[in-house]
């Protein structure tokens, strides 16, 4: 702990440094903004962005890009020749030892640091009385549009330290205005029946408070409906709002005002669709070679046409003889883009008469052969050094149909626990942007909604990990964006066949094993002596389990021995055997998350997997455990849900409070174990992180084993993310979690089984913080993790190994969540 209250001292420190260092004698620092809106304090955001000057960015209370601007200093030279005169003694003694060049470089360096922390920080916050004056336009302005038309705002400046201020504003809304008489004046026949039809959704209806809002929205809605029926030369222009509040400023009378341009509008059909399939600027005036009409568009290429124009046309939602739309021009681009067949994407029209278009689109290709090469040097509890290589190449319009052939292989070298080993595979995968369905159910899903196929399949084999596995995969998935915020997956022929290749390493790597084998062998016979724990050994290890388990009289006289070595052989048959895992799933994901600058949204994904239900039925064999079998080999039955939710939530100066809770369980059923691989485990960067992976649980019992598994799974975290100074942030996080056993084995102890809501009071808690970079491409990521509450601690649980001994420091790449 006196580390830890070390550090916490260095915080308090840190932030008593002066926040004031240059804010000169005629200044005040901005410590504080406060608005008042009929008396009452109001710290909506959206009034908050109004402000023109608001104090400089905390995190955790403190100005810490101010206190590392500080660090710097604003006076001070900016020039080599500058610097030496301040610092005479300094520059003459590098020019006399050495040289003036030495002397300017060392001058330079100076300079240079001193800029790192200015350009790094934060200038403190001068208040400025001109930008005050424009805040109280900004909230005047504010309250009128939202219908206040006699708002009054005032401000006042008053000093609340040595050198500090606050500005207090004042907003007296008054009586608002409310929509009266609403009237349209539009003066194209075919614009005003297309209005009247729609004019109940309109967002202007009488009685409804006066707001700018909804006057923008109005407009956007009717040129949404214009265009999308077909008035492609209409815009916002034509359209105008008229509002009277002369006879009384509480009550507005709107006119809509829709005017026509110099020649009537009509509704424009696209007479004809080009396709140029390889554009590009510079070959933008060589001929076209090879043309295709298919369904009356026209598919043009300067060489060779490479994409089938019956697969390429079903992502074209502008078709001939159509009326013309926005929404269908969008909806060609965003599908072309989705291909990621092209670098470029252009849709532009032509008039050919008064109501008739033409269709031109421009794709312009990328490289049908790309090649990847990628290289990672990592660190974990299982793996003390790794270092792995990945190879791949990707194939564009493999078919002609804009399909992604995509071949990888990677191998990695590493120093386990057990010495060296390595690791090697391939996979290969065909990305199809249709689905690709037997019976015709390919039309059940619309086109609009992008549906995908991918097949795929790899191999991987492991040496010196574990029971180095041999692991080959095979699948089918469906994918399609039901909206533009909900997707649905479904995974077909989600094989994979798990094989362990080298099970007489099963003691050496589960060593723990061995050791309460050691135990039972003194209680079993004291003469006897276990063999040694070498993979040479395994056979006799293996041989002595079965002597106890076959030995009634042992079983009666030494039942804990023989239920630890019951336990011991249930959990060795589960991770030596071999398994075919036949998984079905079905995924629903949703994410309302704008763009990439969104920081205040929700995800929510819901995943249901049965495995071996039908290749379960078919099977008509069986293995000794009457488990079900092919050719062999195990069938993993069971089934699995998986719930996750994120939700994030944007403070003020970029800070952000981020939240995941994940529920899993996983039932099996006709005897079937539940392989390693599908268990749920605890620990590690990205979960319960005062805890290294596989380390935690199940339930209280101690963290004895080397890979710790369950069958129920809760984890929810907290971290609240800050600037700290340019591209470092920062985080504060809390993470709390377990895993469970709800197999109802009679071979697990009971510490390990959930017992329903009480279990609960058995979650693991860490804390902790940690520092990241931006280097826009990724996120580097440091966290180091306390351990506050550990559930298998007998006595008091709580803060017993809270210090910086027993802290795990993490290393990751991008956010936890």
């Amino acid at each position: 702990m006196k580390k830890l209250s070390f550090f916490f001292l260095l915080v308090v420190l840190f932030s008593s440094c002066s926040t004031i260092k240059y804010v000169k004698e005629n200044e005040l620092l901005l410590a504080k903004n406060t608005v008042y809106v009929d008396s009452v304090k109001n710290s909506n955001e959206d009034i908050s962005e109004l402000l023109m000057q608001r104090p400089n960015a905390k995190a955790l209370g403190m100005p810490l890009s101010l206190h590392f601007y500080n660090l710097g200093n604003p006076e001070a030279p900016k020039t080599p020749s500058e610097w030496g005169k301040k610092h005479i003694k300094t520059y003459n003694f590098f020019k006399n030892v050495f040289s003036e060049k030495q002397s300017i470089s060392v001058a330079k360096t100076f300079i240079g640091f001193n800029n790192w922390f200015l350009n790094s920080g934060q200038a403190p916050i001068i208040i400025d009385d001109i930008k005050t004056n424009r805040t109280v336009d900004n909230l005047k302005t504010y309250y009128q549009t939202e219908g206040y038309f006699r708002a009054k705002v005032s401000s006042k400046k008053d000093t609340i330290g040595k050198k500090k201020g606050a500005i207090t504003y004042h907003v007296t809304k008054g009586n608002p205005s409310y929509l009266d008489t609403i009237k349209t004046f539009i003066t194209s026949p075919v614009l005003d029946s297309l209005y009247q039809l729609t004019k109940d959704k309109s967002y202007l209806k009488s009685g409804d408070q006066y707001k700018n809002d909804n006057f923008i929205k109005e407009a956007n809605r009717l040129v949404k409906l214009f265009r999308n029926k077909g008035i492609y030369y209409f815009n916002e222009n034509y359209i105008s709002f008229d509002n009277d509040t002369l006879k009384n400023y509480e009550r507005t009378d709107v006119d809509i005002n829709i005017s026509d341009k110099t020649e009537p509008f009509q509704i424009q059909k696209i007479k004809k669709v080009n396709v140029y399939t390889d554009y590009t600027y510079n070959r933008r005036n060589n001929p076209h070679r090879d043309s295709v009409s298919y369904n009356g568009i026209t598919f043009y290429a300067h060489r060779k046409l490479k994409y089938n124009p019956k697969f390429l046309s079903q992502s074209l939602f502008v078709k001939p003889n159509t009326v013309y739309s926005d929404s269908l021009r969008n909806l060609t681009r965003t599908h072309l883009r989705g291909l990621k067949n092209f670098k470029a994407t252009s849709i532009r029209y032509n008039g050919l008469s008064d109501n008739e278009l033409e269709t031109n689109i421009y794709l312009t290709p990328i490289e049908k052969y790309t090649l990847g090469f990628e290289t990672e040097l990592s660190r974990s509890n299982i793996r003390n050094f790794d270092v792995s290589l990945k190879f791949s190449i990707t194939n564009r319009n493999t078919f002609k149909g804009a399909e992604i052939f995509k071949f990888s292989t990677f191998g990695s070298y590493f120093n386990s626990n057990n010495g060296p080993g390595w690791e090697i595979g391939s996979d290969i995968s065909l990305e199809v942007p249709r689905f690709m369905a037997p019976f015709g159910l390919q039309k059940l899903i619309p086109k609009r909604m992008f549906p995908k196929t991918k097949f795929y399949a790899g191999v991987g084999i492991q040496k010196n990990i574990a029971l180095d596995k041999q692991n080959i995969s095979v699948g089918v998935n469906y994918k399609w964006n039901y909206t533009s915020k909900k997707s649905i997956e479904l995974e077909l022929l989600n094989t994979q066949y798990i094989r362990n290749l080298n099970v007489n390493n099963y003691f050496t790597i589960y060593n723990s094993e061995y050791r309460k084998l050691n135990e039972v062998a003194t209680a079993y016979d004291p003469s006897y002596t276990l063999p040694d724990n070498t993979a040479g050994n395994y056979n006799q290890i293996v041989a002595f389990i079965t002597n106890v388990l076959t030995d009634e009289s042992f079983a009666s006289s030494n039942p804990t021995e023989y239920k630890s070595t019951l336990n011991i052989a249930n959990r060795y048959n589960i991770i030596t055997s071999d398994f075919l895992i036949p998984e079905i799933a079905y995924n629903y994901t949703y994410n309302n998350r704008e763009s990439i600058k969104d920081d205040s949204f929700s995800f929510f994904k819901l995943r249901i997997a049965n495995s071996g239900n039908v290749m379960g039925l078919l099977s008509k064999k069986a293995n000794t455990l009457d488990q079900k079998t092919v050719f062999g080999i195990p069938i993993a039955q069971y089934f699995k849900a998986d719930i996750e939710y994120k939700k994030y939530w944007s403070l003020n100066d970029n800070n952000v409070l981020a939240h995941r809770t994940f529920l899993g369980a996983i039932v099996t059923y006709d005897n079937s174990d539940i392989p390693f691989s599908r268990s749920y485990f605890a620990g590690g960067s990205n979960d319960i992180r005062a805890w290294r992976t596989y380390d935690l649980g199940p339930g209280t019992r101690p963290p004895v084993l080397e890979y710790n598994i369950g069958s129920l799974k809760f984890l929810t975290s907290f971290e609240y993310r800050f600037d700290v100074l340019g591209s470092l942030k920062g985080a504060l996080f809390v993470d709390a979690g377990n895993i469970w056993d709800i197999t109802n084995s009679s071979f697990v102890d009971s510490a390990a089984k959930f017992n329903g809501l009480k279990s609960l009071k058995d979650m693991a808690i860490a804390s902790g913080f940690g520092a990241r970079y931006d280097f826009k491409f990724l996120i580097a990521r440091l966290d180091l993790g306390f351990k506050v509450h550990e559930p298998y601690l007998t006595n008091n649980r709580w803060f017993q190994n809270f210090n910086f001994s027993s802290s795990v420091l993490n290393i990751g790449i991008n956010y936890p969540f």
